[in-house]
């Protein structure tokens, strides 16, 4: 299996996997990204739905994270239509003091189950894992979303023994170590193209 593809600095593409393009989220994806967050059920381990105007402030956090950090959170879009799949990327987060670096998925309700989380985030880890100085890198899971928390497990990560508050609820804190991702042999485990 090749690893994923990374394109040039300064591209709006990021990342390609076997069936998705990851790029910069632009204004222009509110309409996507509204329906995403305005799904209840997508939402449901979130704090509430988003409305159209909340939307695009999530559209804003990550543009400004794009300038500040030089990643964030990505549009990912399936390769042969270009049609929007989901949200998947490497951000900051801010937890009880410390600074860790997450990568965040989710999918669009319509295109669960198809394997298209572990696909992106496997690429996400990887990219944090090769243009980021750090050692460890994480995904903040609430315990009662046994799904995201299935995508981490699948990936290698493990949780920590305690919980973290983060944005008012408690989280697991997901994480794998530089050393463990290569020696899982995740690091590779990508069809791109």
């Amino acid at each position: 299996m090749r690893k994923p593809v990374d394109f040039a600095a300064g591209e709006d593409r990021i990342l390609s996997t076997s069936r998705l393009i990851l790029r910069k989220l632009t204004r222009d994806d509110l309409d996507f990204v509204a329906e995403l967050r305005g799904d209840a059920e997508v939402m449901r381990y979130y704090p509430k739905v988003l409305t159209r105007e909340e939307s695009l402030e999530v559209i804003e956090r990550q543009l400004q994270r794009y300038a500040d950090d030089g990643h964030g959170v990505w549009l990912a879009s399936e390769k042969e239509s270009n049609a929007p799949r989901g949200l998947v990327g490497v951000a900051k987060q801010f937890v009880e003091g410390e600074t860790l670096i997450e990568v965040g998925y989710m999918i669009h309700r319509a295109f669960w189950k198809q394997g298209l989380a572990s696909e992106a985030a496997r690429a996400c880890y990887h990219w944090a894992f090769e243009h980021l100085e750090t050692d460890v890198v994480c995904s903040l899971i609430r315990p009662e979303n046994v799904p995201s928390q299935g995508v981490a497990r699948k990936l290698g990560l493990v949780p920590r023994s305690q919980l973290v508050m983060h944005y008012g609820f408690p989280h697991h804190v997901f994480e794998v170590s530089r050393e463990q991702w290569r020696d899982s042999g995740l690091e590779a485990d990508h069809s791109a193209s």
